[in-house]
This record gives structure tokens, C-alpha cells and sequence, in this order.
């Protein structure tokens, strides 16, 4: 400021060495003069350094620590929970389709216990298949995941609120995988279900994902409203299984090995010649190696004529409870055995060698007449 401002001293300081204690009128007025000419080149002198209303403006607060941890954290538990989620949506979408389609699991571990599992009673929930309701479930949680993580929620849902359906919706997952999981090891002992374990292990996964995201106080403040969610579950998945017709002890300790049965009638002439028959055009008899009527059947054959027929064994490697018939039977939508399907037309039932040869249109020769 010294380099711009170039005050002379005023005349008053020169004109007199000693000063009266009341100056005369000329220098008072001198005196206000200066003044206001001082302060008027201190107004409008130039500056080079800043200006003061940008000195007066208040400076940036940085952000503190422990918010910037907190939105790490946050955007990293949404991108946690919708990668798990498509995990999880990949897996019921391929179960959804087998369920769907009646097709046979492949089983990594376990064997067939998969299809077990997955063509049972259990794996529906009120007519629904139960594949389907985690396929919705796991969508739901991967897209809230991305949309939580982009702050970008639809229907005007601030983010409050998003993490709240997000740990509603992964507590329903958790509570129903636990009971689901109580179901494998109660109602289907010793059967091992790859895609049941890794289910329930993205769901606890994507459960205490969510509920770390939230404080001490919050998870106090929202306690009874996630027990009631579970309960609510827990409650509708037992009313649902409720309406299950309860099958008999015997049925549900069932566990068959496969065995063949003796045919020990001999074969007639007629039924050898009809065996044939039957044999050429692409016949069809579909049975089960316990059925009683599919035996029966054989006998009326003979020995040697069973052994021409065209036979398909629904359960070649034994039955127990959840078991599933083979891909041919299952395609052929039988509804019993044993089931003839002879030149498209479908006959239920162990049927006389005479109504056979009819059906397939095989000609009688007197010399081969039934007897």
C-alpha cells in the first residue's frame, strides 16, 4: 500500500514548530480535506493481490473422513449385493427352466439328488414354482444394488428408502432360505442339492452384506420390522406346504432297488408272430420294473415273445421318494403303466393279445388264432 500511496506532509506540520492546543479555522479545514482525500485513494487505488469481497467469501470445506468412508462403503455394499444378486438371478433362471420344461438338473455333486429336490412337492409355493419366486427375488435385489450404487432409484424413491426395500428383501431371502434349508435336512435325509446350498449361501451372503451397511442404532430401530418379515415368511411358506397331501410312512421311507422279474409263461406261436409285429412298426410298451399290471403283461407274452418287445423302463435305476421318470417316459406324458403306444394311438393298461394285434393291425392267420 506504500508504493501507491504518496501523501505529502500536510502544510500545517511545516508552517509552525510548536502547535496551539486549538488549531486556527484555516488548518481544521485542511486537516478534513486530507482526510477525505486519504480515504478516498485508499477506495480507489488498484490492487494487485485479491479483491476484498473475495477475501471475505468463506472458504471450501473439505469433506470429513468419516463421510467419505461411508459413501465407499455404501457404493461398495450395492455393488456386492448386485453381483450376487445376478449370480443368484443366473441360477434360479436355469432352474426356472427345468422346472418348467420338466428337465432333468445336472448335478455337479450329488448325482440325480438335484432332480430330486427340484420335481418334489416342496419346490412349489402356492402353485408357483419355488425357482421362479427366487428368480424374481434375485432380480429385484440386483437391480436395487445398481440403481442404489448410481443413485439413480426409479419412482421417485429417495435412498433412505431403497436401503430399506433392500433389507426387506434380503431378510424374506435369508428367513426363506433357512427354512428351506430345515425342509432338505428333515424331509429329504441324506439327498444332497448343490443349487439348494448355493442359494442359501448367497442369500445369508447378500443379508449380512446389507445389514453391515447399517449402524448399531439403525439395525435397533428396524429389529421388529425384519422379525416380522421373517415371521411373515416363515408363516406363508408353512401355510403353503400345509395343503400337501401327507403321504403315508411307508411311501415316504420307500427306497426300491432295481430287479427284474421272471417271466416263466411260455409264448404261443401267435404271440411270438405278434411280438414281431409289434417289434416293426416301432410299438411301444412303457412300464415300471415294480408294476404288478407291467408284469402281468409280460406273462400274457410268454418267455420268449416279452423278450421281442419293444419295452421302456421309466425307472431303470430304481425308485424312492422325489424320484423322476426318464427323459422318453416323461416326453411321452404317461399316466400310468403299463402304457402301449401303438401307431400314435395310446393304450393304458395291461391289454389281451387280441386287442393288440387289432390296434396295430396285425393279420390273424387261422393257423395263429389266439387261444
Amino acid at each position: 500500500m506504500a508504493s501507491f500511496l504518496n501523501v505529502t506532509s500536510p502544510p500545517f506540520f511545516s508552517s509552525r514548530t510548536t502547535l496551539s492546543t486549538s488549531p486556527p479555522p484555516n488548518i481544521t479545514a485542511q486537516l478534513s480535506q486530507f482526510k477525505k482525500g486519504w480515504c478516498w485513494k485508499l477506495k480507489c487505488m488498484p490492487s494487485s493481490g485479491p479483491s476484498q469481497e473475495t477475501e471475505s467469501e468463506p472458504p471450501e470445506t473439505a469433506p470429513s473422513p468419516s463421510n467419505s468412508l461411508m459413501s465407499s462403503s455404501s457404493v461398495s455394499t450395492y455393488n456386492w449385493c448386485a453381483g450376487l444378486g445376478g449370480v443368484g438371478f443366473l441360477e434360479t433362471a436355469y432352474l426356472t427352466f427345468l422346472k418348467l420344461t420338466n428337465s432333468d438338473a445336472f448335478c455337479p455333486i450329488g448325482g440325480g439328488n438335484c432332480g430330486d429336490v427340484l420335481s418334489s412337492d416342496y419346490a412349489v409355493v402356492f402353485g408357483v414354482p419355488l425357482p421362479l419366486i427366487g428368480m424374481i427375488s434375485y432380480g429385484l435385489v440386483a437391480a436395487l444394488g445398481l440403481q442404489l450404487s448410481g443413485k439413480k432409484l426409479p419412482f421417485g424413491i429417495d435412498e433412505s428408502n431403497g436401503r430399506l426395500l433392500l433389507l426387506g428383501c434380503t431378510t424374506s431371502m435369508a428367513a426363506a432360505s433357512g427354512y428351506f434349508l430345515y425342509m432338505l435336512s428333515t424331509k429329504f435325509s441324506g439327498t444332497s442339492c448343490s443349487y439348494c446350498l448355493l442359494s442359501a449361501f448367497l442369500s445369508f451372503s447378500l443379508f449380512f452384506i446389507t445389514l453391515k451397511d447399517f449402524g448399531l442404532e439403525e439395525i435397533q430401530k428396524f429389529l421388529g420390522l425384519q422379525l416380522c418379515i421373517a415371521s411373515l415368511v416363515i408363516f406363508s411358506l408353512n401355510t403353503s406346504y400345509a395343503t400337501l397331501r401327507p403321504a403315508s410312512s411307508s411311501l415316504a421311507n420307500i427306497d426300491l432297488e432295481y430287479f427284474t422279474t421272471e417271466i416263466t409263461t411260455p409264448s404261443s406261436p401267435f404271440a411270438i408272430s405278434l411280438a414281431r409285429h409289434l417289434q416293426s412298426i416301432g410299438a411301444k410298451m412303457y412300464g415300471a420294473f415294480w408294476c404288478s399290471h407291467c408284469q402281468e403283461q409280460k406273462q400274457i407274452f410268454g418267455k420268449e415273445a416279452a423278450e421281442l418287445l419293444n419295452y421302456v423302463e421309466c425307472f431303470p435305476d430304481g425308485f424312492r421318494k422325489g424320484s423322476k421318470m426318464i427323459k422318453a417316459c416323461a416326453d411321452a406324458k404317461l399316466e400310468g403303466f403299463p402304457t402301449w403306444v401303438i401307431n400314435g394311438q395310446v393304450l393304458s393298461g395291461d391289454q389281451e393279445l387280441s386287442e393288440l394285434a387289432k390296434v396295430s393291425e396285425f393279420k390273424i392267420e387261422e393257423s395263429n388264432q389266439p387261444s
